[in-house]
């Protein structure tokens, strides 16, 4: 049986790649994808936290699911933004995107 450290150094590598993919990247479609590394490094903790905690309880689980509707619905809603932007302003460069400005 793997034990629960390694599966925390695996969830925290994947969260330390996808943190430093959302600070140092300027394209919009790549902070995106960085975002969804972390919320997978997160359903990892949830789950080997569940297994090792209280497997009989499906709690774990639930959240595993929730987190993976959330992350779905920020990638929907987060391309959409980017193709809304990129027809306007030919660029999906995040530094580019100031519609909200005057």
């Amino acid at each position: 049986m793997v034990p629960l450290w390694m599966y925390l150094v695996v969830a925290a590598g994947l969260f330390s790649i996808g943190l430093f993919g959302v600070l140092a990247r300027r394209n919009a479609i790549a902070i995106l994808m960085s975002i969804e590394l972390m919320l997978n490094a997160v359903n990892i903790n949830l789950v080997a936290f569940w297994r090792y905690k209280t497997p009989v309880d499906l709690s774990g689980q639930a959240f595993a699911a929730f987190v993976f509707v959330v992350a779905a619905a920020e990638a929907a809603v987060g391309l959409a933004l980017i193709i809304s932007i990129y027809r306007r302003r030919q660029s999906v460069i995040a530094e580019d995107v100031n519609m909200l400005k005057w």
